[in-house]
């Protein structure tokens, strides 16, 4: 954990070779703008070409970067151009329309009949074929909008739905309780006493009773205090099902919060780690992101996890965005992290998550601990995710 944190222009690097990479981007666009005028078109034209053409490349995100920045500045200079052209263009048309009404005038206007019969037939012919060629372009982009704007209600529509049937589940649960951040100590008791039923199964809390009854597919409730998140946990056998469905098995493009198939929450896994989408409204896992500022993640510490036999408080150790590689690729993948089946897999781990985290939170986890592992969707990469580890401190 005390591995060396590599950060340049706001990206951070996992390992020494991409880091490398981008300190050789670094300096050879500092070069280039010293000899490039972003003033000049020609100049800036040259530079552009050069990128197009592979002459000068990049290896790492600056790179990128800046060929987005160069495209940006080229794309604006070449419109400005193209603005004073047009201009100068129009000027001439309206001269050379002047012109030709004024010679227009003592000429003789053609009409269908100066024609014969038989060119008289074939214009009729063109102009019906254009006219229904134009119906057709009207009714497809109609349309089109129809469907547009059907696609947006039916959006729309769902994220009330979803907002609704939020609210409706979690009035129900409701209790008067107020959270108190706990203190660490060697006598802090980690692990609730369960009550078992006759089967060997817990018992499901009280709390939990009516909605599990609704849907078995119930394994618990996240929420974090002062955000939107406040949703029940739903888990399958397979990774799917909850990707497009609603807590009442309706379809539903925000799907639901959900615990990977492949977790336990009773015998109880490592690691348990739900997923959710990254909602461009917000909803569900959308405002995941936000940790990545500290100052948001020192207003909101804590997150609220119960499974549906035991409540539970879990305090955010590491913040970090990673990505979902092939099976074939030998990389740290966080997701397949669910059982410690030993000490020092467990440690291996957790370095990995440190080093790759936004900032240093101080919490330090302990072989034994209990894990909660939020992730959603992250756009800043092919296969991106946006991960957030916390450890249960209290029941």
């Amino acid at each position: 954990m005390t591995e060396e944190r590599r950060i340049i222009g706001g990206h951070r690097f996992t390992n020494a070779e991409d880091y490398e990479a981008a300190e050789r981007d670094l300096l050879k666009i500092e070069e280039i703008k010293k000899k490039i005028d972003f003033n000049n078109y020609k100049s800036l034209e040259g530079l552009y070409n050069d990128l197009q053409t592979g002459q000068i490349s990049f290896e790492s995100i600056l790179g990128q970067e800046f060929d987005d920045e160069v495209y940006e500045a080229y794309i604006s200079f070449g419109n400005k151009n193209k603005s004073n052209s047009e201009e100068m263009t129009i000027k001439q048309e309206k001269s050379d329309v002047i012109a030709n009404n004024k010679n227009a005038i003592t000429k003789k206007k053609i009409t269908l009949e100066d024609f014969d019969e038989e060119m008289q037939a074939q214009i009729v012919k063109e102009i019906k074929k254009k006219e229904r060629i134009r119906k057709i372009i009207l009714i497809a982009c109609g349309t089109i909008a129809v469907l547009c704007l059907a696609y947006f209600g039916i959006y729309e529509y769902m994220s009330i739905r979803t907002d609704k049937d939020a609210q409706e589940l979690a009035n129900a649960i409701k209790e008067e309780e107020s959270f108190i951040p706990p203190v660490n100590s060697e006598d802090d008791k980690y692990y609730a006493e369960l009550t078992e039923t006759a089967e060997g199964t817990p018992e499901v809390l009280h709390k939990y009773e009516d909605l599990y009854n609704q849907n078995k597919s119930l394994i618990g409730w996240v929420k974090i205090a002062d955000t939107v998140i406040d949703y029940p946990v739903m888990q399958t056998v397979n990774n799917e099902y909850y990707l497009d469905h609603n807590f009442n098995q309706e379809y539903d493009k925000n799907g639901s919060i959900f615990l990977d198939a492949s977790c336990s929450i009773y015998p109880r896994s490592t690691n348990l780690i739900i997923y959710g989408h990254h909602m461009k409204s917000g909803k569900m896992f959308g405002s995941l992101q936000k940790y990545q500022n500290e100052s948001y993640y020192e207003e909101h510490k804590y997150i609220e996890f119960d499974t549906i036999y035991e409540q539970g408080t879990y305090e955010v150790m590491f913040v970090f965005r990673d990505k979902v590689y092939s099976q074939e690729d030998v990389n740290f993948k966080y997701y397949e992290f669910i059982d410690a089946n030993s000490e020092e897999e467990f440690y291996s781990y957790m370095d990995e998550m440190a080093a790759a985290s936004y900032y240093d939170t101080g919490v330090i986890p302990q072989y034994g601990d209990r894990l909660l592992t939020l992730s959603t969707c992250d756009y800043q990469q092919d296969n991106g995710r946006f991960v957030v580890v916390a450890r249960k401190i209290t029941d």
